[in-house]
């Protein structure tokens, strides 16, 4: 069974930073294209970033683009989201996701991922 493993999560003032990691084992890496998601109380859940198998591809929603980077270590089987410049609006439960592929695409619809791991908590106080 394919797992994903989310880490990094916490509390932090507004303008600091976090990265948040997603392994995911019992399969193998490079066949899948990887993705962040987010969602507040409330709200449903909405695209953050995503990037394809290789990593040449990245994808961001607007409200992150210029302060969050995603990335990838194919050899450590694990993707990365590197949060700066945070704001109390980015206040979610993160979620990584994976989409088996075979093309060069990242994938910035929650409908396309094939496996989710259990959420991190990313708490922004002001």
């Amino acid at each position: 069974q394919v797992q994903l493993v989310e880490r990094g999560g916490g509390l932090v003032q507004a303008g600091g930073s976090l990265r948040l990691s997603c392994t995911l084992s019992r399969t193998t890496f490079t066949n899948y294209a990887m993705g962040w998601f987010r969602q507040a109380p409330g709200q449903e859940r909405e695209f953050v970033a995503a990037i394809n198998r290789s990593g040449s591809d990245k994808n961001y929603a607007d409200s992150v683009k210029g302060r969050f980077t995603i990335s990838r270590d194919n050899a450590e089987n694990t993707a990365y989201l590197q949060m700066n410049s945070l704001k109390p609006e980015d206040t979610a439960v993160y979620y990584c996701a994976a989409r088996f592929t075979t093309t060069r695409n990242s994938f910035a619809l929650i409908s396309r991922y094939d496996f989710w791991g259990q959420g991190t908590q990313v708490t922004v106080s002001s």
